[in-house]
């Protein structure tokens, strides 16, 4: 991955976007897209959509959508001592909490604070085991108490406070990869369509918003493109560390490349199209079924309007709505490559209708340029 990359993906997953906040990872949007797409506007959800006009008349139009919201929390209440209250903003596991940095985003600016705990030492020998619940967790800003009800109000979000860095063998850990990532794979594919001479018919990368708290975004997004076929992209489970029922959850692994979901939320069309992509230019692919909706944007995307033929493409990660989520760079740029392929073979012949299409001839839509922008 080129440090120019590798920049724009360090800024989308420090730029703090908790769900119904995204509007800084949703200004990097703007200017990235700006400069390649024919359009971009951003809706009153604030979803980012960029449009770049195909190139053949009657060729079907493709939507890319991934989103840019993170978990978070939120204050509910400023106690008379100045420690916050909080509610979760997504799937907060309370049990990571404890000890940890966070980011208290205010009108004012932001505040650093920790998530108080009772050391060891004052914690009675029966209490030790247990998950002190999100009820029961404080913020601590450091500030007087006066100091603290001036500058912070009920409803502010809070972000963890940490961000990117690389880590192992071309292995990278941050908050946010999910789904931050996404949004960076589609500016990317966007990108390297428009280098590619633009696709056979019009390619929309959105960035969506409230994702971890029902797909709301993808919804609304969905609906006002009304794209011929769609791609949804999130993160989903590796399965390769220690703990994780292979039996249960199957076999998915880092580095191994992008994660291809096949399952009733799924168009079959769409996944043999994704398969054939990734074998017509040997990238690494895994299979993941998924027998139910997908807690994706994907689940919203496919039954939109009279029904969108959509798949869904993931990265696998490692411990996911941590502030230590672990991903392989490499999947990443794999997956650019895949969508970027299967862009570009979407000829006006393409037909989703379950038993009545195909996928395309390896390579139909031409050469994928193999030099990384």
């Amino acid at each position: 991955m080129k440090k120019k990359h590798m920049k724009f993906l360090k800024q989308l997953l420090e730029a703090p976007s908790p769900t119904g906040f995204e509007e800084p990872a949703a200004a990097l949007v703007r200017e990235r897209a700006g400069a390649v797409a024919d359009e971009v506007a951003t809706d009153t959800m604030g979803s980012v959509r960029a449009v770049l006009a195909g190139r053949e008349a009657g060729a079907p139009s493709l939507m890319l959508a991934a989103h840019m919201d993170e978990i978070g929390l939120m204050v509910t209440y400023i106690s008379d001592e100045g420690f916050l209250s909080v509610a979760s903003l997504g799937g907060v596991d309370a049990a990571i909490l404890p000890g940890m940095r966070v980011d208290v985003h205010t009108k004012a600016g932001v505040l650093r604070g920790v998530v108080g705990r009772k050391p060891i030492h004052l914690i009675e020998p029966d209490e030790r085991k247990n998950v002190t619940p999100l009820s029961g967790l404080v913020i601590d800003l450091g500030l007087a108490a006066k100091r603290v009800k001036k500058l912070v109000r009920v409803g502010d979000p809070i972000t963890f406070g940490v961000g990117f860095e690389r880590l192992g063998d071309d292995m990278a850990v941050s908050k946010c990869f999910d789904d931050k990532c996404g949004v960076w794979i589609a500016c990317r594919v966007l990108e390297k369509l428009s280098r590619a001479g633009r696709a056979p018919g019009d390619f929309v990368a959105v960035a969506t918003t409230q994702e971890e708290i029902g797909t709301r975004g993808a919804m609304t997004s969905a609906h006002a493109v009304n794209p011929d076929v769609a791609l949804a992209f999130d993160v989903t489970h590796a399965t390769d560390y220690p703990g994780i029922d292979k039996t249960k959850y199957g076999k998915i692994t880092c580095g191994a490349g992008p994660v291809i979901a096949r399952g009733p939320n799924i168009n079959p069309l769409v996944f043999e199209r994704l398969v054939a992509a990734a074998e017509s230019e040997n990238i690494p692919y895994q299979l993941e079924a998924e027998p139910s909706v997908t807690g994706t944007d994907a689940r919203a995307i496919q039954v939109t309007r009279s029904g969108i033929p959509t798949g869904l493409v993931s990265v696998p990660l490692r411990y996911m709505h941590t502030p230590t989520e672990v991903v392989c760079l490499r999947d990443l740029d794999a997956t650019v490559r895949l969508i970027t392929r299967f862009a570009l073979d979407l000829s006006a012949d393409a037909s989703f209708v379950p038993g009545m299409g195909c996928a395309p001839e390896p390579g139909a839509g031409g050469a994928l340029d193999s030099e990384e922008a």
